[in-house]
């Protein structure tokens, strides 16, 4: 017993890798396809600085296909997934915020990354000046340039909508609600190839040395 867990243990893995079927537990991914993840993890970590962790110049380039450049959206999304704060991203924290991204993910875990996702400042608030930071951010990574009316537009509806108690600023409640009531609000939190996730690495799978086992319901 033991055998699978010492051998891997014995290839040096990377600071902040944890056991497939930990992780598997823990979040909407299944055995294999975290170990698949395992594959992906590697490529995105060695792309650069090749330590073994993503650095946030390794994370651009998986997004964007660029290492350089300012964008608010790569940094927020990089901020979330660092969850230990410490400007990198380990396996655990990989696997752990991709999970979000599973359409098989809870709702309310999706609710909250989107809020956090908006709340630019930590307040615990989304103020309308943060949505259309991020609204601007998003449109400049589409190559969309579009008047500042529009984009105003763009940002006054949803947000008049949630801020039912018209008080300035989005809380946590009033987002759960406008959720509930636009659904496609969170059309982007949900990445469909994450649930196929084995097709793009199948190899590893083939290998495995544990069985696709998880400690909940998928």
């Amino acid at each position: 017993m033991g055998c699978a867990a010492s051998s891997r243990g014995s290839r040096r893995a990377p600071p902040g890798y944890e056991e497939p079927a930990v992780l598997a537990a823990q979040t909407s991914f299944t055995v294999n396809e975290v170990e698949a993840l395992y594959e992906l993890y590697k490529k995105l970590s060695f792309s650069i600085v090749k330590d073994g962790l993503i650095h946030k110049e390794e994370f651009l380039l998986a997004l964007f296909r660029t290492s350089k450049g300012a964008n608010l959206f790569a940094d927020r999304v990089f901020d979330l997934f660092d969850l230990k704060r410490n400007g990198v991203i380990d396996f655990g924290e990989f696997v752990r915020s991709l999970s979000i991204f599973h359409p098989k993910a809870p709702k309310a875990d999706k609710t909250a990354f989107a809020f956090k996702l908006y709340d630019l400042r930590g307040t615990g608030y989304i103020e309308k000046e943060e949505l259309r930071e991020m609204v601007v951010a998003l449109l400049d990574e589409s190559d969309l340039c579009l008047s500042d009316c529009v984009i105003e537009a763009i940002v006054d509806n949803p947000f008049n909508q949630a801020d039912s108690n018209c008080d300035g600023r989005i809380d946590p409640d009033e987002w759960e609600q406008f959720v509930n009531k636009y659904p496609t609000s969170l059309r982007n939190m949900s990445l469909p190839y994450l649930q196929d996730i084995t097709a793009a690495f199948p190899s590893f799978v083939m290998h495995s040395e544990v069985e696709d086992y998880s400690g909940i319901d998928k």
